[in-house]
């Protein structure tokens, strides 16, 4: 300790092996993984709000990450044997309840905060009653290894979870970066974009393909960690205004730092022990989206 804080400097090749590993095989996956899931749900957050025109439209909210919670559980409990069963399942699930919320969200009358927020709900806790009576068919172990991923959990990261959260995160961003001025457009209203020469059809299944494909590989990697795509997109847009041509590249980078803070915060607040990061996101991103309701 007292060479540490004296003079002398640690370097990398002064490091032993245990702490090699530490830093390359638990602690760099582990912070590459927590901006790539931050990344993702920033996205996918950002792209939402403006498809549906709606501050208030996020993965969490909206029961996605719930859908991908359930896909991934399914292959937790039933493909056990195959690799890349939880990251597919994940995006099958998302998929299935973006379709199930936004349907259940149109009305002759359009699409508004409360019917959409209420469709929410209604996706949200019907899913994870499922994923409750599922849990019953874990052994102790595995139930207290799903509970704690599900309410967020990085401690188990791997590079090869980084890789697939980073190339969805380069396919999310190419897809959505194409369709930046067509979102734009779509924020005005459907009609109008329409008649600017946007193929609403075309940009509506390719936001909800390429947001369940994020949220269903950070779900996949991280459990459900809330309210990422709700606060930082909306920091984003107070920043440097509401064209998608700068919101989506920044909503990137600022959610891969708000997650890989909220996860220090989360391994030291009560160190050794750790928090769920969803826990910590949730502390942050409920105050917010009470204030955005009320607003």
């Amino acid at each position: 300790m007292a060479t540490l804080l004296g003079s002398e400097k640690l370097s990398f090749f002064d490091l032993n092996e245990q702490q090699k590993a530490i830093l390359f095989d638990i602690r760099l996956p582990r912070i590459l993984l927590g901006a790539c899931v931050g990344a993702s749900l920033a996205l996918a957050g950002a792209s939402l709000q403006s498809l549906l025109r709606n501050p208030l439209a996020e993965p969490y909210l909206l029961g996605v990450s719930n859908g991908a919670a359930l896909g991934t559980m399914l292959a937790f409990v039933f493909f056990t044997q195959f690799e890349f069963a939880r990251p597919v399942m994940a995006f099958i699930g998302a998929s299935l309840a973006t379709f199930v919320v936004y349907q259940m969200a149109k009305s002759r009358a359009g699409m508004n905060v409360e019917r959409l927020v209420l469709s929410g709900v209604i996706v949200t806790t019907f899913l994870s009653s499922i994923i409750v009576l599922l849990t019953s068919l874990l052994d102790a172990a595995k139930l207290r290894s799903f509970t704690f991923w599900l309410l967020g959990d990085l401690s188990q990261s791997t590079i090869n979870g980084f890789y697939l959260s980073f190339a969805a995160v380069i396919i999310g961003t190419i897809v959505l970066m194409r369709y930046a001025r067509a979102l734009n457009l779509m924020m005005i209203g459907e009609r109008d974009a329409f008649d600017f020469g946007v193929e609403v059809n075309k940009t509506r299944l390719a936001i909800f393909a390429t947001s369940s494909l994020l949220v269903g590989t950070a779900v996949a990697a991280s459990g459900s960690v809330g309210y990422v795509g709700l606060i930082v997109p909306h920091l984003v847009r107070l920043a440097i205004g509401s064209d998608n041509r700068l919101v989506i590249p920044f909503s990137a980078l600022a959610g891969a730092v708000f997650v890989v803070l909220a996860d220090t915060i989360a391994r030291v607040a009560i160190a050794p022990r750790e928090l769920p990061v969803g826990a910590i996101t949730a502390l942050i991103g409920a105050p917010l989206f009470i204030y955005l309701l009320r607003k």
